[in-house]
């Protein structure tokens, strides 16, 4: 182990990017090899709940584990991509990785590897298959990447429940240009005799996912069909077969998670759940940069008399989410401080946002090489409709508007990576 007394996670880790030419490389063929020379630790995961889809797969998991939790059980989960730091991608029996043992297992796997090809997504993963194989638990929650069918999460033989949440139109270049092909790649992770609950869904991706579910007699258990939740009187309503339950509004804000929370609690019921852990998956769960309300740090201190949001959404989906969002609250002037990756649909994801908008401040985000220069972001919000200028950062952007509107409503929004910065920087 002559390495860890050179270097912690964050070196090896940087060492493991440069093991393959292309960050995103979907196939199932080095993972295998790579379980294979490790012993197998995916097949000797606690039950595991595989969950898949475009929009809301974290937030609906973190609503499963908190139900799986307050009922006494002690729950892997495994999330990509982290904010902050990558230990948050491993989560074991409740409690984010140590940097000790994760630096040990990524070594493993580094010296299992034997310098070979290898995405950084696949080797960590396999790393985290390690860490849920050797620490005691009674669930496994695996979100899946990217797509669903070649994602290194999916060399899971045997899950006990598979999730597939929305489907929509988001990375193309990888999984296809339509919603046929993109839920094709979902349905990607059912499994012969598993059953699977899956979210709203447009029609041309449900029948797909239907048709691959018929393939191998995986049972469905279906919005629209088997389950339905909904909100009323400030309460969540969930139906189904076995009747109706009255639960507490989903913790995390916005319309949107009224089906994500319902997702989960189907997924609780099915693995057999009470009353009580469903309403404290959907009452407990906390989710960071899913309409998170920043209330402390230097941006906070930047705007005290403002609203201050922050969302990781960034697809066209995500845009109407947000916009749905911004529709049920209170009526406030609302000012966008938005980043986005060039590889993205940003006019699909300004578009919604436009009539609840009343201007856009447009940054870069930072250490992103992907990232798209401020001045194509507004360039792109004025073309959807909305106001915009770009400015230096997200500090210079919130400073500028509350200067100008002191009570605005903030919400800083368009990427993960950007989210994860303003965690970072914000304390």
């Amino acid at each position: 182990m002559s390495i860890l007394t050179l270097a912690g996670s964050d070196v090896i880790l940087e060492r493991l990017t440069h093991l393959h030419p292309k960050v995103i490389d979907l196939s199932l063929a080095r993972i295998e090899r790579l379980c294979a020379a490790l012993g197998h630790p995916e097949r000797a995961l606690p039950a595991v709940i595989h969950v898949a889809g475009t929009n809301g797969k974290g937030s609906t998991q973190a609503m499963i584990r908190a139900g799986l939790e307050a009922r006494g059980g002690r729950v892997h989960a495994y999330i990509s991509p982290h904010l902050v730091r990558f230990h948050e991608r491993i989560r074991l029996a409740g409690t984010l990785i140590a940097e000790e043992a994760l630096a040990r297992l990524l070594d493993e796997c580094e010296r299992a590897n034997e310098g070979r090809e290898i995405t950084f997504f696949e080797i960590t993963t396999a790393a985290a298959f390690l860490a849920f194989a050797r620490t005691p638990a009674e669930w496994t929650l695996l979100e899946v990447g990217l797509g669903g069918r070649l994602d290194a999460t999916n060399v899971v033989p045997a899950p006990r429940l598979t999730v597939i949440t929305p489907v929509s139109i988001d990375h193309e270049a990888y999984l296809g240009s339509t919603l046929a092909l993109i839920a094709g790649e979902k349905a990607g992770i059912l499994k012969p005799g598993v059953p699977c609950v899956t979210g709203p869904q447009p029609p041309a991706a449900m029948a797909v996912i239907e048709a691959r579910a018929a393939l191998l007699g995986a049972p469905l258990i279906a919005h629209g069909r088997d389950w339905l939740a909904w909100e009323e009187r400030g309460r969540l309503v969930f139906q189904d077969g076995r009747g109706l339950l009255d639960l507490p509004r989903p913790n995390l804000p916005g319309p949107h998670q009224i089906d994500n929370a319902g997702a989960a609690v189907a997924a609780l019921r099915a693995l057999g759940a009470d009353e009580g852990a469903v309403a404290a998956g959907v009452s407990g769960a906390e989710w960071p940069a899913r309409m998170q309300r920043l209330g402390r740090g230097p941006l906070a201190a930047a705007a005290p008399l403002a609203e201050l949001w922050l969302d990781g959404g960034h697809n066209p989906a995500a845009g109407e989410a947000l916009a749905a969002t911004l529709k049920a609250m209170p009526a406030r002037p609302t000012h966008l401080v938005c980043g986005m990756l060039a590889t993205k649909d940003v006019g699909g994801f300004l578009r919604p946002l436009a009539p609840h908008v009343a201007r856009l401040h447009a940054v870069a985000i930072p250490d992103a090489p992907a990232t798209l220069a401020a001045a194509a972001t507004a360039a792109a919000a004025a073309a959807a409709g909305i106001a915009a200028e770009a400015a230096a950062d997200v500090p210079a952007a919130v400073a500028a508007i509350a200067a100008a509107e002191p009570r605005a409503r903030i919400v800083i929004c368009g990427s993960l990576y950007l989210a994860g910065t303003v965690l970072r920087d914000n304390g």
